[in-house]
């Protein structure tokens, strides 16, 4: 599922980026990036946080109908919360790779900003149909404690960041059978025998 995340987040960016050739990464942002394989510039979102999403969390159970006549019912998905650390990585021939990087992460802004729900074409593997729609926000908190400990220990030195957060629903429970529906009801009315 997360790796679906990744894919969609991709084909989003590829698609609505208005900055040709950049090169989308999901590893760790530490003093070695890129990793091989990833050309510059380049936007690195990093999978830092994943949790449930209490507020979301639905109590009621849902009944379907089959068309055979039988009725299931199953609990409602989990809503788990998916936070990124996202950055971008200049051009290595870039005149000015603090502005270049800048310039790159005002426009990953914009197509993120554009969108309170990811789109349905640009949805990838498990999340494709996936109900509700995938919130997606950029967060004022991020879950991290200290932003410098953060970069402190992945051994590089402080960037620009985003924190982007999606919202997905996993089904973690089985449906239940609970028997055929009920469709009719059915009167029975009788006349008493020997009343006066």
């Amino acid at each position: 599922m997360f790796q679906d995340l990744d894919a969609t987040l991709a084909a989003l960016l590829d698609a609505e980026l208005a900055v040709e050739n950049v090169a989308v990464s999901f590893a760790a942002p530490d003093d070695q990036f890129p990793p091989s394989g990833v050309s510059l510039p380049a936007v690195a979102f990093f999978l830092y946080d994943v949790r449930e999403n209490q507020e979301l969390r639905p109590n009621r159970w849902e009944l379907e109908r089959e068309p055979n006549g039988m009725v299931t019912r199953k609990r409602p998905p989990v809503r788990v919360d998916c936070s990124y650390l996202m950055t971008a990585w200049p051009s290595p021939s870039a005149p000015d790779p603090a502005q270049d990087e800048h310039r790159l992460l005002g426009e990953v802004l914009k197509v993120l900003l554009r969108y309170p729900k990811i789109p349905e074409a640009y949805l990838r593997g498990e999340l494709v149909g996936q109900e509700p729609p995938l919130p997606a926000r950029i967060i004022a908190e991020a879950q991290l404690q200290s932003l410098g400990e953060f970069w402190q220990a992945m051994g590089g030195k402080p960037k620009a960041t985003l924190h982007y957060a999606v919202t997905l629903s996993v089904d973690v429970f089985e449906p239940a059978e609970v028997g055929r529906a009920v469709t009719e009801k059915v009167f029975t009315i009788r006349h008493g025998v020997g009343q006066e």
